[in-house]
């Protein structure tokens, strides 16, 4: 049965994928040209999950080099209204989804709110691609060559163009979160140095260096059945497995096979202790969000290599095309700077950031100043917990920002 689940889910993938590209089920045409999901309310992240929580909230536009045009949102102040002189802290969700991850639960649950009410500037990023980052200068959605990018381009282009506009709106240096594919990227622009002059400290939840552990059934079967490689072969550049069609789709397959629906997320994350089942409909309202099919080849690459390097051409003709050289250069976690304060989370249940990963990323670390390292292991937590469990304030925010006061 259990073999039976994973294929039927990769083939929803696989077959969504094309349907997306056939019938536009994902995405309508919005206003000038930019493509909106149909089953994300027209009101936006601000309205929808900010303001309506009785918060400040403020909607921001940042250009990366390469034409991108993501959207921001930014909580200046807490409930009560009153300014502090506490940093900025930018806040980058993972793969697949947006900034809904920091808001999801309660103002009291939620990181994003936690921060603003606790005296912090908090902004929230939204990689390329989602619903509040489809602008580009020239290029549109529709076009295959918006979605030309992987987890590189984040790290060249995204994070430095959001580290610059926050530094440039405060006038401050900046704490940075991420999740998930939130840190890859972190930690592949701090191993060359990039963005450290405008940061105090990363904190990084459920880190991602190294997958070649990784024991999620789901994800490890689509990377070593190469399914994101068929789709762009068959010209399915951008990856978009949501909206009715999935839905609808998904509840077959799992009524066909008996399975519950629910489980999914445990396949491929772990059994999160401490998700509220009861956000589920709002989560699915917003989520999964678009990305890029290079961008699942990359992940699906580290998956089956077991290293961190750059997106791999697939051959030496064209790896030297683009890079001077016939294997894609790697990002060299022991290039971290030692001083850098560091603030890492994993769980023991996490089926994507495997344990014993997150182990060899600790070996890289091994010279890193003790005084700037914490590492926090939770033994019941898996990779949903750490945005979405109901007790991550008292079990990881609380110490993280002890963490930040120390810097």
């Amino acid at each position: 049965m259990a073999n039976a689940l994973i294929i039927s889910v990769l083939l929803i993938l696989l077959c969504l994928s094309v349907d997306g590209a056939r019938t536009k089920l994902y995405s309508t045409r919005g206003k000038n040209g930019i493509s909106q999901s149909p089953f994300v309310a027209d009101d936006g992240i601000c309205k929808s999950m900010v303001e309506s929580q009785g918060y400040v909230c403020e909607d921001h536009k940042v250009t990366t080099d390469d034409g991108y045009i993501l959207g921001m949102q930014r909580i200046p102040v807490g409930r009560s209204g009153k300014k502090s002189d506490k940093p900025p802290v930018l806040l980058q969700h993972g793969l697949m989804v947006d900034a809904v991850t920091w808001l999801l639960n309660s103002p009291d649950e939620s990181l994003a709110f936690i921060l603003a009410d606790n005296g912090y500037d908090v902004w929230i990023a939204n990689t390329r691609g989602t619903i509040s980052s489809r602008g580009h200068t020239s290029l549109s959605p529709s076009d295959a060559a918006y979605w030309d990018w992987s987890w590189d381009e984040l790290v060249a282009y995204d994070l430095p163009a959001t580290f610059q506009y926050v530094q440039d709106q405060t006038g401050q240096e900046m704490h940075y979160v991420g999740h998930s594919l939130g840190t890859l990227i972190a930690f592949a622009a701090f191993s060359q140095e990039r963005l450290l002059n405008m940061l105090r400290s990363a904190s990084l939840l459920s880190p991602i260096a190294y997958l070649g552990q990784m024991p999620s059934p789901l994800a490890k079967a689509a990377a070593d059945a190469f399914i994101a490689e068929d789709l762009y072969w068959l010209g399915i550049n951008e990856f978009a497995p949501g909206g009715e069609a999935a839905a609808k789709l998904l509840k077959e397959i799992c009524d066909a096979t008996h399975s519950n629906c629910a489980d999914l997320m445990t396949s491929f994350t772990g059994k999160n202790c401490c998700f509220n089942s009861s956000k589920n409909d709002i989560f699915l309202d917003h989520e999964p969000q678009p990305s890029a099919t290079k961008n699942m080849i990359h992940i699906a690459q580290m998956v089956r290599k077991g290293t961190i390097e750059m997106y791999d051409y697939g051959s030496e003709d064209e790896n030297n095309k683009y890079y001077g050289q016939p294997m894609p250069p790697a990002y060299n976690m022991a290039g971290i700077p030692n001083d850098l304060p560091l603030f890492l989370s994993y769980g023991g249940q996490d089926l994507l950031s495997d344990v014993e990963d997150v182990h060899t990323l600790l070996d890289t670390l091994k010279d890193h100043n003790p005084d700037k390292l914490v590492v926090q292991y939770k033994e019941d937590y898996a990779h949903a917990d750490f945005v979405f469990g109901v007790n991550a304030k008292q079990v990881v925010y609380d110490p993280l920002m002890a963490f930040f006061n120390l810097h």
